[in-house]
C-alpha cells in the first residue's frame, strides 16, 4: 500500500464532508461516528479550509486539492473513480464492503442451485402448462473456480465449499489457499470445473479479461459475473455460447449499465441477466466501514479497506 495513515494532528482537525446524495440517517450516524458535526455540500461545493474528508460515490473535481486527506466511497467498486482522472497525490481513498460479500455469496450459490434444480427450465415448463421431469444435479463434489480472492471472492468461495463444492481461487501468482479455497491456480492453468465464477475489479490487467481464448477453455461450464461488467467482452462470451464452451451465464454487472433494449446481452442464449442487484450497499455498511477506517487510521494504521490508487484495488 503507497498511500500513508493520516497524522492524529491531521485528524484532530479533519472537516467531513458528506455527498447530496447520503442519506439522512447516514449522515447523522457519521456524525455520532467521528463526534462533530459533519457538514453535507451540493453538487459544486466550496473547497473547505484546512484538512477534509469526503463520503460519496464520486468526487466532486473542486475537491481533488491538496486539502482532500481521505475519500470514503459509498461503493466497494472504484474503479470508476480512479477513470475519473488522476487521484489527489496522498489522499487515501477507502470503500464500503460491508456484508457485501455476504449477499453477492448468497446470489452465486442461488443461480448454481438454480442449475442444478433446473429452475430455469421448470419455470419455462409452467408458462406452457408442461408436465415433464428434469433430473437434479447434485452440487457436492463439483468443481467452482473463482477469478478474484478478495473478500468478496473468498466469501462466495466460502460458501460453496461448505455446500461440499471444491474451491479453486485464480490468482496472478499461485500460493496457499486463501479463506474459503481449497486450491489455486494460475490465470492460465486449465481447471475443470462445473462453474466459473468472476469476482475481479476492473483494472488496466482485468479489462477484457474474459475473451475468446480464455471462454474457449470453459469446456461447458457456467459462467457466472458478479465482479465487473468491462471484465467481459460480451461478443466472445456470444460466441462461447453458441459453440457450447460456456454452458450459460449469469450477469449481474455489465460493461455498460443500465443496458438499453437493443443490448446485445438480452440476445445471449442460456443466459439470465440481473440489474447490477447481487450486493447492493445498505447505508448501514457505509456507516460500519466508514466507523471502521476512523478506528484504524486513529490507531496509525492504513485501514484494511484502503485501496491502492496505483493497482485499482
Amino acid at each position: 500500500m503507497t498511500v500513508a495513515a493520516i497524522g492524529a494532528e491531521d485528524l484532530a482537525r479533519l472537516r467531513l464532508l458528506a455527498a447530496p446524495g447520503l442519506a439522512a440517517p447516514v449522515v447523522r450516524s457519521l456524525e455520532r461516528t467521528l463526534g462533530r458535526p459533519v457538514e453535507q455540500v451540493g453538487e459544486d461545493p466550496a473547497v473547505p479550509d484546512g484538512p477534509y474528508a469526503y463520503v460519496g460515490a464520486t468526487l466532486p473535481e473542486a475537491l481533488r486539492g491538496d486539502g482532500l486527506l481521505w475519500f470514503h466511497s459509498v461503493n466497494a467498486g472504484t474503479d470508476a473513480l480512479l477513470d475519473a482522472g488522476p487521484w489527489p497525490p496522498g489522499a487515501l481513498l477507502t470503500r464500503t464492503v460491508g456484508r457485501m460479500g455476504e449477499r453477492i455469496a448468497q446470489y452465486v450459490l442461488a443461480w448454481v442451485l438454480a442449475g442444478c434444480q433446473s429452475v430455469p427450465e421448470f419455470a419455462a415448463q409452467q408458462g406452457r402448462a408442461e408436465w415433464r421431469r428434469i433430473p437434479s444435479e447434485l452440487v457436492s463434489g463439483q468443481t467452482a473456480v473463482v477469478h478474484g480472492t478478495g473478500r468478496i471472492g473468498s466469501a462466495v468461495a466460502g460458501l460453496l465449499r461448505a455446500c461440499g463444492i471444491r474451491t479453486v481461487g485464480v490468482a496472478r501468482t499461485p500460493r496457499e489457499a486463501p479463506p474459503g479455497f481449497d486450491a489455486t491456480a494460475g490465470r492460465d492453468e486449465p481447471v475443470a470445473a462445473r462453474w466459473v465464477v468472476s469476482a475481479l475489479p476492473l483494472t488496466g490487467a482485468t479489462r477484457g479479461y474474459f475473451g475468446a481464448e480464455r471462454f474457449a477453455a470453459m469446456g461447458g461450464a457456467a459462467f457466472i459475473n458478479v465482479g465487473r461488467g468491462a471484465t467481459v467482452d460480451l461478443v466472445a462470451l456470444e460466441a462461447a455460447l453458441h459453440a457450447g464452451t460456456v454452458g450459460s451465464a449469469v450477469l449481474d454487472v455489465l460493461p455498460e449499465e443500465p443496458a438499453a433494449p437493443g443490448d446485445l446481452c438480452w440476445r445471449l442464449p442460456r443466459t439470465v441477466v440481473t440489474s447490477h442487484s447481487a450486493g447492493i450497499t445498505a447505508d448501514e455498511d457505509i456507516v460500519a466501514d466508514f466507523a471502521e477506517c476512523l478506528r484504524e487510521l486513529v490507531a496509525g494504521r492504513v485501514p484494511a479497506l484502503a485501496v491502492d490508487p496505483a493497482r485499482g484495488y
